[in-house]
């Protein structure tokens, strides 16, 4: 699935004339392209999807989004591990990592 999901702007970079930022979505934190928001600033919420931040979000609405798909498990499924879900929906225990 691919939806466009709130996050938080935590930094901003000029990278080959492109501006890209580190975009926190309630903890877990992606690269995204800033091009279509001119002007966005670091402690601003905008709406990504596939990598590209697409509109600016009130911080209210964009906590109430993200507390919303928590609740429903889409954040997990947006960002987390597809090989772990798939081996767990098969009844297969994923092998611990080491770090």
């Amino acid at each position: 699935m691919c939806l466009a999901v709130p996050g938080r702007i935590e930094s901003l970079e000029e990278r080959d004339g492109t501006t890209m930022s580190v975009v926190n979505f309630g903890g877990v934190r992606k690269e995204v392209c800033l091009e279509y928001i001119p002007g966005a600033r670091v402690g601003e919420y905008v709406v990504v999807h596939v990598g590209f931040a697409i509109q600016r979000l009130d911080e209210e609405s964009a906590r109430s989004t993200l507390a919303e798909f928590e609740h429903l498990g889409v954040l997990d499924e947006e960002f987390g591990d597809g090989f772990e879900r798939a081996a767990r929906a098969a009844g297969i225990e994923p092998k611990e990592t080491e770090s």
